[in-house]
């Protein structure tokens, strides 16, 4: 890393071990809770980028010197990838494909969720994570969708406001895959959600005052 780029680089957790841990289990949590949104604990000071923060902060806790990560194009090149490698050793790649974890920035392209490793039937849990950057996770705007599978009981409802239009057939397509597939954590203001692999997610289309469940995945 350049001294210039070592110059920039803020300082992450105020107390790295405690603060990791508890945003460690904070991702755990979203994940074992699906369509549940689940409160940061912890502030770190973070790098000057359009990043959200609660991105930042998972990445901080999750990686280390053994992992890949890819990062959307507003983030390529900004204090964001210098923080990250300089805190975690992380490593950046230039191929979504071969990442480990993935940090899509709101408003970037985002590769689509096939084209990333999915793991193998020998071993589904090399596969890839996505840290994805929405606009909100409540209120009646954006994807109203009913969750089921694997943490939920019955059904959770979801709001997303920010994620591709094909985002659903993507998913459908991803949940098939079991036990392989990629896993996502939506991040918003200070929260994350999770949609593990397992989760199935059902689109629901309003019509005036009647919402009908529309789409299966």
């Amino acid at each position: 890393m350049k001294q210039e780029a070592l110059q920039r680089v803020r300082p992450g957790f105020e107390d790295p071990v405690q603060d990791s841990q508890a945003v460690f289990r904070c991702a755990l949590e979203a994940l074992s809770m699906p369509g549940r949104a689940v409160e940061l604990p912890v502030r770190a000071t973070l790098p000057e980028c359009q990043g959200s923060a609660a991105a930042a902060q998972t990445l901080l806790a999750l990686l280390d010197n053994k992992c890949s990560l890819w990062l959307s194009p507003s983030l390529q090149g900004s204090d964001a990838e210098a923080w990250l490698r300089f805190h975690t050793g992380c490593r950046c790649v230039s191929d979504p494909a071969q990442a480990q974890f993935l940090w899509l920035a709101v408003g970037d392209e985002w590769p689509a969720l096939a084209t990333l490793h999915r793991g193998t039937d020998e071993s589904p849990d090399q596969s890839a994570t996505c840290i994805m950057e929405v606009e909100s996770i409540s209120g009646t705007a954006g994807q109203a969708w009913t969750l089921q599978g694997p943490g939920i009981l019955g059904e959770q409802a979801l709001s997303v406001r920010g994620l591709p239009a094909d985002f659903e057939d993507q998913w459908a397509a991803n949940h098939a895959l079991f036990p392989r597939g990629v896993d996502v954590l939506l991040a918003v203001q200070g929260q994350l959600v999770g949609l593990p692999r397992t989760t199935r997610v059902i689109s629901e289309l309003v019509i005036g005052p009647r919402s009908l469940a529309a789409m299966e995945a």
